[in-house]
């Protein structure tokens, strides 16, 4: 018996199940919204970076009353050994523009906004409520859900699955495969609070600029993974993540590599004095454009990292789960406003419309670069991090040896590694992924 029937209904209140959801009902359509936690964000205590072009998109006065924390004027790039750092960064007046391009969010806050401008835009949104089953007809077409409240099924011409990397429904619907292991990589955060003062002063901030560091090396311990410190207005966002599969090959915790990078010397500093207050684990797709599975069928359609849409090669992830959302709902939205059927075939649009922006190009490009870090992840992430320290360390030393002579060691320590790593090649094969 069907209790009540949508358009659609979206399972998952996170980046993409918000994006889906609100774009539907803004353009009419009758929508449910169901999340699992206490309310949306309840699962995300974690700092993120926000990508306000693709927020644009959706909601574009977001910036009236969106819960932001700052926005980002510079970006640091840190390659680390066990007790220095050899970096890039970028600092730029220009953004510090009238509608800044990124900026750092709480999640557990923003999706409680994002939901509310949901509801606001006509949706229904149930909280606390487990979708255990995707209902077809005799057919095999999707054709509504069963969760763990009372009553019947509730009907839909489309299902969204915006149920996160490791989401089960789909899977044990036969929809997509579980991700494997080493395509999903898991993060470690924590929140340290401090005055907002100090924090404008350890990183030479005015007002709500904002700065991030990311940052790779032996931090890993030889595994593939990066680390991040993000601000915000009162607190940093640090953390750290590895793919899965790594920390099922060593013995390290994803604790003890935290702890490893809160007590850098080159990080130390930085959180010195602070209070933690939150701590979180975050499943973070990492497979890439190979990863990617079927994205639409009979009645369904999966976005944001249910769909393993996440660049891991330039640390986006957001604006991918935001577009892949809206994307999603303006094809069913098209097929709404002809009368067109939720088939596999009509569905097929959304897939068309992915294809032709920004998220599947950018996942294209760089579809080898995953698979050439991970099977050389020590050379990566250890061997040339320390490489590079030493050489640092040996053009600013000033001890009377002859610069001729620290010339000879530091060329003598690159050829010892390409010869034994193959430092060449692979800076090779990286320049050629990335390209």
């Amino acid at each position: 018996m069907i209790e009540e029937e949508f358009d659609a209904v979206v399972i998952g209140a996170g980046m993409s199940g918000n994006a889906a959801a609100y774009t539907m009902a803004s353009l009419g359509l009758n929508v449910l919204q169901l999340e699992r936690g206490e309310y949306p964000g309840s699962k995300n205590v974690q700092g993120a970076i926000m990508y306000a072009n693709m927020l644009e998109k959706i909601i574009p006065d977001f910036r009236d009353d969106a819960p932001l924390e700052r926005h980002l004027v510079e970006q640091r790039l840190w390659v680390m050994d066990d007790t220095s750092h050899t970096g890039f960064h970028h600092r730029s007046d220009h953004f510090n523009e009238a509608k800044p391009n990124r900026y750092t969010i709480i999640r557990a806050q923003f999706d409680k906004w994002f939901s509310r401008k949901v509801r606001e835009a006509g949706a229904t949104v149930l909280c606390e409520t487990t979708v255990t089953e995707l209902v077809r007809d005799a057919r095999g077409r999707v054709i509504g859900v069963r969760t763990d409240r009372t009553g019947g099924i509730i009907g839909a011409d489309v299902v969204v699955l915006a149920e996160g990397v490791c989401g089960l429904l789909g899977t044990r619907a036969g929809l997509r495969s579980m991700p494997k292991p080493e395509t999903v990589a898991l993060a470690v955060k924590e929140m340290h609070f401090l005055p907002e003062e100090l924090i404008e002063q350890r990183f030479g901030l005015n007002g709500d600029e904002g700065c991030v560091i990311e940052a790779v090396g032996t931090i890993s311990r030889g595994m593939a993974g990066l680390g991040f410190l993000y601000t915000n207005k009162e607190s940093i966002s640090l953390g750290v993540g590895c793919l899965v599969s790594d920390f099922a090959a060593v013995s390290e915790s994803p604790y003890a590599l935290l702890e490893g990078l809160k007590n850098h010397p080159s990080i130390r500093p930085l959180i010195a004095g602070s209070e933690i207050k939150e701590y979180a684990a975050h499943l973070i797709p990492e497979g890439g454009y190979k990863a990617i599975p079927q994205l639409f069928g009979d009645g369904w359609v999966v976005v944001g990292d249910a769909a393993q849409l996440n660049n891991a090669v330039h640390r986006e992830g957001s604006n991918l789960a935001m577009t892949s959302g809206r994307i999603a709902a303006e094809a069913i939205v098209q097929l709404k406003r002809r009368s067109h059927p939720m088939t596999k075939r009509n569905l097929s649009l959304y897939k068309v419309m992915l294809d032709n922006s920004f998220v599947v190009k950018d996942l294209r490009k760089h579809k080898d670069m995953p698979a050439l870090l991970h099977t050389n992840s020590s050379n990566f992430f250890t061997t040339y991090p320390q490489l590079l320290s030493q050489a640092a360390q040996s053009f600013m030393r000033v001890d009377g040896t002859p610069k001729i002579d620290k010339e000879k060691a530091t060329t003598a320590a690159f050829v010892k590694a390409r010869s034994r790593w193959g430092l060449v090649s692979d800076a090779i094969r990286l320049a050629c992924a990335w390209r």
